[in-house]
């Protein structure tokens, strides 16, 4: 049966302009990170999939290594997008990337041009698409020359496979040789993105001032510090959560002194009538630097609950400055 999107879909999201570009995004893009690998159901995938698309969250964010295991987020995403969105590809705005290990030996990795350019080919027929709305260059690598990577990129957008580069993970010092060298070679560099969070605000350190001045837009990662800035670990480590497995997110960092603070910024959110995950999500879209927030939903009822991040209010200064106090007692690095 073929599937319809509503036709609302429309009506409700908000869009920025990323950077200096042409391009509007979504205030709330969808990642397929953790939730969309081999482990977890297709038919959940997939009714995320239609249900975000159906909130007007048009752009999805991918990378070659997602899963588990890696290539497995392309691959489930090709096949869903083959059965229900192909009809809306000019409607979609996809992301795929290229950095870490994918395959074994000397090229599988960082940042060659035979590395970036083979990692997009593989991304392109796992997803069964022509091409990427934009392609990033995942890490930056202190190896190779940053004009080779940023080279490859360019390669990728002649070529057709990619409409606007983007880099992921760059200190700001490289961000700005690498968009001296893309404006040289007059290639669309649109996005940067990085890790941003309540917990985790480094990009302040010179990321954000970076980008803006290269005229690129910002797009947060793990906004929710992958699952911390939730309700999930208020009242100690389900069994069946990231930090119970313990590959990425470890229980040491479940201290009773970031404990506290969860709880503290949970009752600041029930002050605004919000769930901690809307306040974390709120704060960080409050730099207009910021072009979007990447969500990952292992469900549409947790989608659904992040896409209300649309309905916040404002910060107050005094709302921010509480913020800003209890992170700093908490032992949060602020920039």
């Amino acid at each position: 049966m073929v599937h319809l999107a509503a036709e609302n879909r429309y009506d409700s999201m908000q869009y920025q302009r990323c950077g200096r570009s042409g391009v509007l995004l979504p205030k709330v893009s969808l990642g397929l990170w953790h939730n969309f690998g081999d482990t977890h159901p297709l038919e959940t995938q997939r009714a995320v999939l239609r249900r975000a698309f159906d909130l007007g969250v048009t752009h999805i964010d991918l990378a070659n290594n997602y899963g588990p295991p890696p290539g497995s987020a392309e691959t489930n995403f090709g096949s869903i997008f083959a059965q229900d969105f192909r009809p809306y590809r000019d409607e979609l705005f996809i992301a795929s990337k290229a950095g870490y290990l994918m395959w074994p030996g000397p090229y599988g990795e960082w940042g060659s041009r035979k590395y970036v350019l083979a990692s997009l080919d593989q991304s392109l027929s796992r997803m069964g698409l022509d091409y990427v709305d934009v392609f990033y260059s995942h890490r930056f690598d202190p190896d190779t020359p940053l004009e080779e990577t940023m080279g490859a990129l360019d390669s990728a957008v002649r070529q057709g496979k990619a409409l606007y580069a983007g880099l992921s993970n760059y200190p700001p010092e490289a961000i700005a040789e690498a968009a001296a060298i893309l404006k040289e070679l007059r290639t669309p560099y649109l996005i940067n993105q990085h890790p941003y969070s309540l917990l985790q605000r480094g990009v302040e350190g010179g990321v954000l001032q970076a980008s803006a001045e290269a005229g690129v837009g910002v797009i947060a990662f793990s906004p929710l510090a992958q699952g911390q800035l939730t309700d999930r670990y208020l009242h100690g480590v389900p069994a069946d959560s990231r930090m119970a497995l313990g590959h990425f997110l470890k229980r040491e960092t479940l201290t009773e002194e970031r404990l506290g603070l969860l709880h503290a910024l949970n009752k600041l959110a029930e002050g605004r009538g919000q769930t901690l995950a809307q306040l974390a999500l709120a704060w960080v879209l409050r730099d207009p630097r910021v072009v979007s927030v990447l969500i990952g939903a292992s469900s549409v009822a947790q989608l659904e609950q992040n896409v209300a991040v649309l309905d916040s209010p404002a910060f107050s200064d005094a709302e921010l400055a509480e913020i800003d106090r209890l992170s700093a007692e908490a032992g949060i690095e602020i920039p």
